[in-house]
């Protein structure tokens, strides 16, 4: 079976798909055709059903959660991990500031709102091209994610506020940024298989760190080596294998403050709890 397969060229995404992709694993049977593209791309796609299996932003799922199902593998989740807003140091914010963001319908975006309610003078930039539209005063201001978080001080810009750790003091949970879904007419036990597969290719990556390299780097932003590195270590971790009870409870949450039903994620969970391939 021929699976279209969508993801972000960022080391993390790239890092846990390698193994998937390049045969270095046994998918048992099923073959992916990747696609990849910034998340907001991808993100946008999902309302149109355009991919079988997709990285969405968790703020997006939200959105589409009725044409795919969420799976347990694969997630960027975790504490200390969230998007920033950066400025000039000489810049004093204000409600008709503007403000890049990295894309509306990412979970960057969704956490600015809730927690900077009065900066709605907003412009969709690339995320990786906030920080020199900053510098050029193109912009007051900008909300970064990726490889970005670790490069802005570089520039001679500085951060306003982690928006992870404004969710994290407010929850006390780690926070969701994006998951792997599959689209919800591809059987339930394809899908399992593909999740299956999914935590094989993850695991690889995390054995065998070294050969996933050289696929890293011909598609990442930043190319410096501890970039990469600090990059993969931040979003791959063991949520990425599996959410738990802990996982599963912040996208809950996250799903509750956007006033979305969390049900069928739930009903999900459950049903998938009971196969075993």
């Amino acid at each position: 079976m021929k699976i279209t397969l969508g993801f972000s060229p960022c080391p993390n995404d790239t890092f846990i798909f390698d193994a998937l992709i390049n045969n270095k694993i046994d998918t048992e049977g099923l073959k992916f055709e990747p696609v990849i593209s910034d998340v907001e791309d991808l993100n946008k796609w999902a309302f149109k059903k355009k991919l079988d299996v997709t990285k969405l932003s968790y703020h997006a799922f939200s959105y589409v959660v009725n044409d795919y199902a969420l799976i347990d593998a694969g997630s960027a989740l975790g504490n200390n991990c969230g998007p920033l807003l950066i400025k000039k140091p000489e810049t004093i914010l204000n409600s008709d500031s503007l403000i890049a963001i990295p894309g509306k319908y990412t979970t960057a975006n969704m956490l600015l709102s809730l927690a900077y309610p009065d900066l709605k003078n907003k412009t969709e930039i690339l995320f990786s091209e906030i920080e020199d539209k900053i510098i050029l005063n193109k912009i007051d201001a900008g909300l970064i994610i990726h490889e970005n978080r670790f490069t802005y001080h570089q520039k001679g810009l500085e951060k306003i506020a982690d928006l992870g750790q404004y969710w994290e003091s407010k929850t006390s949970l780690p926070i969701p940024l994006g998951g792997i879904m599959v689209k919800r007419d591809i059987p339930i036990l394809i899908r399992k298989k593909i999740e299956k597969v999914l935590k094989k290719s993850i695991m690889y990556a995390f054995e065998n760190r070294s050969c996933s390299a050289s696929f890293i780097k011909s598609h990442c932003k930043e190319m410096q080596q501890d970039v990469i590195d600090a990059h993969i270590n931040l979003y791959v971790n063991s949520y990425s294998l599996s959410l738990g009870e802990k996982g599963i409870r912040a996208i809950k949450t996250l799903f509750q403050k956007l006033n979305k039903d969390i049900s069928l994620v739930e009903k999900d969970f459950n049903e998938f709890s009971k196969i075993n391939l």
